[in-house]
């Protein structure tokens, strides 16, 4: 039996009404990326000129470092959505690193310029992480850099958070822990990246079964008041799994009650067992 002209029609309307929302969504996507990268282009067009015109050594280290962030950028961006091959990564990285350079011989006291490189080299790090292609650890570098930014500035707090970060990706959590406690110290609302990074070594712990320290990191972790962030590190679980295993029920119970106070959910599993005690 043929299908009735009308349904036929309204078939193929649909089809091609998913062929154009389609095409329009891929479109959009290329325009916008075109536009981003377009304006990293402008960037360091309206550097170059803002380097060639500089009347101080202290213009020019911006001039500079303002252009070093968009070749910067423009790495990054197009390596993340796999636009340019990995050759003219290297080469769009290694102008940002060679201008960043520029900008330290220029302004070598300005700790701003240190941390901007330092970023550079934590984003290609993190890239090259999560591509799986590290050939270098340019994690280490980065570190350097911050450091040489808080050495400069003692107070700059975005400083101790990259740098913290760099360790924690490295898993170095005593300096990470470190670092974010010095950035609290610093802004008391970033308390969350000490509990979260507590919980991280937590978490290692006791994965390699060393349960006293993963129960110490993981009772710091729920100690530190801080806001509900759905990227933060979960403690009340593990930890109630701890006690759990080792039948300390009491303080099991403590554990989820505080959590329930706080708005985190326990496993079911968890509430049976605590139920039958």
């Amino acid at each position: 039996m043929s299908l009735p002209a009308r349904t036929i029609a309204a078939k193929n309307c649909a089809v091609l009404l998913c062929i154009f929302l389609s095409s329009s969504v891929a479109g959009c996507v290329r325009v916008s990326r075109y536009l981003y990268l377009s304006s990293c282009d402008r960037d360091i067009e309206k550097a170059t000129k803002f380097i060639e015109s500089a009347k101080s050594d202290a213009q020019r280290a911006e001039g500079y470092a303002d252009r070093a962030d968009a070749y910067a950028e423009k790495a990054r961006y197009s390596r993340a959505f796999k636009l340019i091959s990995s050759e003219e990564y290297e080469r769009l990285f290694d102008l940002a690193i060679s201008d960043y350079g520029q900008a330290v011989t220029f302004h070598p006291e300005n700790a701003e310029t240190y941390f901007r490189r330092g970023r550079a080299y934590y984003f290609r790090a993190s890239l090259d992480l999560m591509d799986g292609t590290k050939v270098k650890d340019f994690f280490a570098p980065a570190k350097a850099d911050f450091s040489k930014a808080i050495e400069k500035n003692p107070r700059y707090e975005l400083a101790f958070d990259m740098r913290g970060l760099a360790n924690d990706a490295t898993n170095d959590f005593d300096a990470s822990i470190a670092d974010f406690g010095q950035e609290a110290a610093l802004n008391p609302q970033t308390r969350y990246r000490v509990a979260d990074e507590y919980c991280r070594r937590g978490s290692f712990y006791l994965r390699d079964k060393k349960y006293d320290p993963a129960i110490a990191d993981f009772e710091k972790a729920i100690d530190i008041e801080t806001s509900s962030d759905p990227c933060e590190c979960e403690p009340y679980n593990p930890l109630v799994a701890i006690y759990l295993e080792k039948q300390h029920y009491g303080r099991a119970k403590t554990v989820a009650e505080r959590a329930q106070k706080v708005g985190k959910t326990i496993a079911p599993e968890y509430r049976d067992k605590l139920n039958g005690h």
